[in-house]
């Protein structure tokens, strides 16, 4: 973008950050006309130029963006993707789109099947039906499953909670459904549904539901959010559910959540202020009105809790209880002694200037962290022995490229997902079984669950990571991937740079399907650029960039 090609004499002179004159403040109205009408004839203009380039490797000149785009559209709409999934008692459940299928299937399959090269999928709901059948534009949004109370003893889920959005919209509704009868609950026989709203329900049990939405006038805030959090009961008007907690207009939203653990149920109500600004409760429901006991933590740390375990993650510096934890580490300890007030805290993590905690990962006894380190991932394990004392242990360190790791089922087991990627690697799926390793054993051997296939050439590719340097002397990490040059070939390329820095978002390696088969194979060099603003080296790099 060069000046030239943004200044407009109808725009304001107004004052950029260092007191000189910004002329491009008019681009910041996202819906401006001047603004849009900008969009519209740069976007012209490229879709004019890739209309006159002809595709070097085609001896036809067949034009080079039809080509573009059928080789995307063939990526994309592979059925040999690996299907992610979600563990609800004996079922995996995965919803899926291709070309057949544009707004997807909500389906499920058992994990023998799952391992199998094609698995036997059960549809349980069709988007593109259901639009068809309803007259409707629906988006799939989600959907919440309620913990049968018998699943002990082999009951088996059969309520849901559905998001769908008219076109893709922020706002959307929220209707039961039954996974017995594959069938909505129609409001005129006792089901819920959330008229459209930027709100949501969550299950307490089979005849309550957490709902914060809109509930009529005044009811959200100025960020157009829910500001109420009430309890709505099976068979009554969703305007008379009970109100919990109400938030000042001026905050961003309310959030309300119940931990459905077996033995270590828990209510929670977040205020969320604006971002990384938030007030935490807990609440009390056996208590009539319901009662909310607020986190005497910081505003911009994360807190849950996992069983008995309070786990905290603060954004800034953390003084409690005469320790001092730095901003980005991990924090765990006792929650009804945190409540108490007699918190006996331990760091799990504390970052250093190279390292950040990238994610944690919590099964039923372990806790796993995935770590960047110079954004390079490893993976580390932690545990309590026989006396309750932490134990620290590699996981996994044959693995490279980017790592990431879910729990299967994190109240009934210590199994694990691990994916595992790089830029011209295609995505393995594995499954780990870390069940010996609280008792001081070593984690079981991974299996490889589904492997995707290579969507482009990588001979010859090279991948390396670099630091520039900035005028503050940071270093600022990036990953070129590029060929190889052969003798008396060398010399600079087309480079596609891709940066983004914000919301503390790290940019790690995945696999480069769409660029690798449109760009890499056509000799082009790409660029990942982890600039300040993202999440790189945990909330300093954020902070840095505001």
């Amino acid at each position: 973008m060069t000046d030239a090609a943004t200044q407009d004499p109808r725009a304001p002179q107004l004052p950029a950050p260092d007191g000189s004159t910004d002329p491009h403040q008019w681009l910041e109205e996202v819906t401006g006309e001047d603004a849009l009408a900008w969009v519209r004839e740069r976007n012209a203009a490229a879709e004019e130029e890739l209309d006159r380039a002809v595709d070097p490797r085609d001896d036809s000149g067949r034009p080079l963006a039809g080509t573009l785009q059928h080789e995307i559209r063939e990526i994309l709409d592979a059925k040999d993707r690996i299907p992610g999934v979600v563990k609800r008692g004996e079922f995996l459940y995965n919803f899926w789109t291709d070309a057949e299928h544009e707004r997807g299937l909500w389906r499920r399959t058992t994990l023998e099947s799952y391992r199998t090269e094609e698995p036997e999928w059960e549809v349980l709901l069709d988007i593109d039906a259901l639009n068809e059948t309803e007259g409707e534009d629906w988006v799939w949004h989600g959907a919440r499953l309620l913990r049968p109370e018998g699943l002990a003893e082999g009951e088996p889920y059969r309520h849901a909670l559905i998001d769908l959005s008219h076109g893709g919209a922020d706002a959307d509704v929220t209707r039961e459904f039954d996974l017995e009868t594959l069938s909505f609950v129609p409001a005129a026989d006792g089901g819920f549904e959330r008229p459209e709203a930027k709100g949501s329900l969550s299950w307490i049990d089979v005849d309550t539901v957490w709902a914060t939405t809109d509930f009529g006038e005044g009811t959200m805030t100025s960020s157009g959010y829910a500001r109420q959090a009430r309890i709505w009961r099976r068979g009554t008007e969703l305007a008379q559910a009970e109100l919990v907690h109400e938030i000042p207009t001026s905050d961003m939203a309310v959030f309300a959540a119940h931990d459905s653990t077996p033995g270590w149920e828990r209510d929670w109500v977040v205020e969320a202020h604006a971002f990384y600004d938030n007030t935490l409760h807990l609440v009390d429901r056996s208590q009539q009105p319901p009662v909310l006991t607020t986190l005497e933590v910081p505003a911009d740390l994360d807190a849950t809790a996992h069983r008995d375990l309070g786990i905290f993650s603060p954004r800034s510096d953390w003084e409690i209880a005469e320790a001092r934890y730095p901003a980005g580490s991990l924090v765990v300890g006792d929650f009804a002694r945190f409540l108490d007030g007699e918190p006996e805290l331990h760091m799990l993590f504390e970052p250093t200037e190279t390292t950040s905690l990238a994610d944690m990962t919590i099964t039923r006894t372990a806790v796993v962290l995935s770590i960047l380190e110079d954004v390079v991932h490893r993976l580390e394990v932690h545990t309590r022995d026989e006396h309750g004392q932490w134990v620290r242990r590699d996981l996994y360190p044959e693995l490279r490229g980017a790592i990431g790791v879910s729990a299967v089922d994190a109240d009934d087991s210590d199994e694990v997902w691990v994916t595992v990627t790089d830029f011209i690697e295609p995505t393995r799926l594995l499954l780990g079984d870390l069940s010996e390793v609280a008792g001081g054993g070593e984690a079981g051997e991974l299996e490889l669950v589904k492997a995707a296939p290579a969507r482009f050439d990588a001979e010859g590719l090279d991948v390396s990571q670099h630091f520039a340097t900035s005028d503050d002397g940071t270093r600022i990490p990036y990953f070129e991937i590029s060929r190889l040059d052969a003798p008396g070939q060398e010399g600079p390329r087309p480079t596609l740079l891709f940066g983004y820095g914000g919301f503390e978002i790290s940019l790690t390696p995945s696999y480069l399907g769409a660029v690798g088969k449109t760009w890499l194979e056509r000799g082009g060099t790409y660029v990942l650029a982890n600039i300040r603003g993202g999440g790189e080296y945990g909330p300093r790099w954020h902070q840095a960039a505001l």
